[in-house]
């Protein structure tokens, strides 16, 4: 027996369904990638202490008082040129975490570090582990990701730190 074609307004909807489901699990990758539209200066700019965050990582909120902050931000006089912090803001607020999973609560001090995501990301992480020469800090995302220069951060390209047991590597990778 041949199954019958699909009405349109059937057609439709399962379109309508598939097509949303896309989107959603691409906008789900995309918080940790950095978009195609990325200012020039802001790998060298905000790039050279740190990880360039991707934009989804923080909500609008975050993102607003870091770029008011410039002069104090965590210690360090980060200022840019007027312009210069108005483009990569704008791009900021453009690409910034909107999922509830980002935006529910701004992270302590709107630190990428300390949001709820990235502990539980990094729970298997030992204390001792960011203090390591290889490491420093939980900032240094390129201690373990191949592409964080790149805003990719996915679990398929990571490396193992020099200092880091091959144990507590593999328990990392559960």
């Amino acid at each position: 027996m041949t199954p019958a074609p699909l009405r349109p307004a059937a057609a439709l909807v399962l379109a309508l369904a598939l097509t949303a489901g896309a989107a959603f699990d691409a906008a789900a990758s995309d918080r940790d990638r950095l978009p195609f539209d990325m200012p020039a200066a802001y790998v060298p700019e905000c790039g050279s202490c740190h990880a360039p965050f991707p934009p989804g990582l923080l909500p609008r909120e975050s993102w607003t008082r870091l770029m008011a902050g410039l002069d104090r931000h965590y210690g360090s006089d980060a200022s840019i040129d007027a312009t210069l912090r108005r483009d990569i803001e704008t791009w900021l607020l453009r690409h910034a975490g909107r999922s509830r999973k980002v935006s529910n609560a701004p992270p302590a001090e709107d630190r990428i570090t300390r949001s709820a995501w990235f502990e539980r990301e990094h729970r298997r992480v030992e204390p001792a582990t960011w203090r390591l020469p290889s490491v420093q800090n939980a900032v240094n995302c390129a201690a373990c990701h191949e592409g964080a220069d790149r805003g990719d951060f996915d679990d398929d390209h990571l490396r193992q730190p020099e200092g880091v047991s091959r144990a507590e590597w593999r328990a990392w990778r559960r």
